[in-house]
């Protein structure tokens, strides 16, 4: 590793020590130490699911059961993938639960970054930088499962015990990483939702000035409000700062119509896709300031026709990224057939033993972002019916009433009583049935989502320079 890959905010680019621009363009690695339920398959949210499974395995079996899981899901062959694509960034989502337990606040767990570390440096052995974004934090950013929340609101911005614990684990991280050049930077708080919206830039400020103190180097990625999209009630920039949001796009979502077409209830073709990302970028770029996309994406349906569709929106978004000098990390690496550019094998040990979970867990649209509703229409309908006759008014932060319906019913009611049912799925299973498991997420038992890569290759560092 060398000082000079050290990165650094120099108006509208990032620059390494040398003063040559770098774009960053590669993955996110959701799933892996922040899990979610359509990545891996388990329902609800990941303590739910990693409390299941240390009841029907016991503690040590538990231990081996995820510690197989982060060793197998990214290896160095990984990396090497990754940069053989002209690729050169991961962003790894972590979860605070592995460096600090809510029985011993405050106390860091340096074991929790033994995965961590291996991936770093796995990472940078191939030219591929990291950004380290916590996407959950105690007592919940947002209102949603992939803040590993088993409610529908987020604490965090109401208790300072919750905010003091994430700033000392942004102190200890920090210190940790501090002068590491491959670390491109921090990404402090993934998709903040702070109903208020007077909460966020206090805390914004301290958590800058927390991690300034022990690390004045590395670049801070910070995120808009609701979801990475409001940037209204931020102020004058900060230095070492790039701001980011996210740019999913309704045609690539898992209910997304045809493209050019309606989604949703609203018109979608390239033009709009500009609009909504000049809309989403607009604090960055009226102030000249560099853009990372930190998460987009579609999702794959199957199909044939649908994904070719979703394959032209990507195609669009990433020539719209392309002429505003835009990083991005698309969402997502690695998962079992959604969404990666690498997905476990259908008739591996792993997908053949969840196979009736992933069964009944698609047919009561359990999980919010890779379901649909269609087995439950004639349960859904009507509470929405309900909710329009008797609250027309009504529209909870963040996404409305519909979306809070979606969040109770589906991933809450419906899912919670799922998650010891697919625990059982691995009870009695031996320490080599385990590892046999977990091996089903190494990248030499993975299919390649093959179109995927080609477009991003076509769109990375590497492709630029040529």
């Amino acid at each position: 590793m060398t000082g000079e890959a050290l990165l650094s905010v120099r108006g509208s680019t990032l620059v390494d020590r040398n003063g040559t621009a770098v774009t960053l363009r590669g993955f996110g690695l959701g799933g892996w130490m922040n899990m979610e339920n359509f990545i891996t398959g388990y329902p609800a949210n990941e303590e739910a699911h990693r409390e299941s499974i240390r009841r029907v395995l016991g503690e040590e079996r538990y231990r081996l059961f995820f510690d197989r899981f982060l060793e197998h899901f990214f290896t160095e062959e990984d990396a090497r993938y990754i940069a053989s694509l002209g690729l050169n960034l991961l962003r790894v989502p972590i979860n605070y639960r592995h460096f600090e337990d809510d029985m011993r606040p405050f106390e860091i767990d340096e074991s929790g970054f033994r995965h961590l570390d291996r991936v770093i440096d796995a990472c940078a052995r191939h030219g591929v930088y990291t950004i380290i974004d916590l996407h959950a934090l105690p007592g919940y950013q947002n209102q949603h499962w992939h803040s590993d929340n088993p409610t529908h609101r987020a604490l965090l911005w109401r208790h300072k015990h919750f905010q003091d614990r994430a700033v000392h684990l942004w102190e200890a991280i920090a210190r940790r990483y501090r002068g590491n050049p491959w670390v491109a930077g921090y990404n402090p708080i993934n998709e903040p939702a702070d109903p208020s919206e007077e909460m966020i830039m206090p805390f914004y400020a301290r958590l800058y000035e927390a991690i300034r103190a022990q690390d004045p180097d590395h670049v801070i990625f910070l995120e808009g409000n609701r979801y990475s999209q409001d940037f209204h009630m931020f102020g004058e920039p900060w230095d070492g700062v790039v701001y980011t949001n996210h740019d999913y796009a309704l045609p690539g979502f898992v209910d997304g119509g045809p493209y050019p077409g309606v989604s949703r209830g609203t018109y979608v073709d390239r033009d709009v896709l500009e609009e909504t990302f000049r809309r989403r970028s607009a604090y960055m770029l009226e102030r000249g300031l560099h853009v990372w996309v930190g998460e987009f994406g579609p999702v794959y349906t199957g199909d044939p026709e649908a994904d070719a569709m979703r394959y032209q929106v990507l195609r669009d978004q990433l020539e719209i990224y392309d002429r505003y000098g835009a990083s991005w990390a698309i969402w997502l690496y690695k998962d079992i057939g959604l969404q990666g550019v690498a997905y476990a094998a259908p008739d591996s040990p792993w997908m053949r033993r969840i196979a009736p979970m992933a069964e009944k867990k698609a047919r009561l649209g359990a999980d919010a972002w890779g379901g649909t509703e269609e087995g439950i229409a004639h349960v859904m309908q009507p509470i929405r019916d309900l909710f329009a006759r008797e609250f027309p008014d009504y529209a909870p932060f963040p996404f409305g009433a519909s979306r809070d319906i979606q969040e109770l019913v589906r991933h809450i009611l419906l899912s919670e009583p799922l998650v010891e049912e697919f625990a059982e799925l691995f009870r009695g299973v031996t320490e080599e049935e385990i590892d046999t498991l977990m091996r089903s997420f190494r990248l030499e038992n993975c299919r390649l989502r093959t179109p995927l890569a080609e477009v991003l290759a076509e769109h990375s560092p590497a492709a630029a320079r040529r």
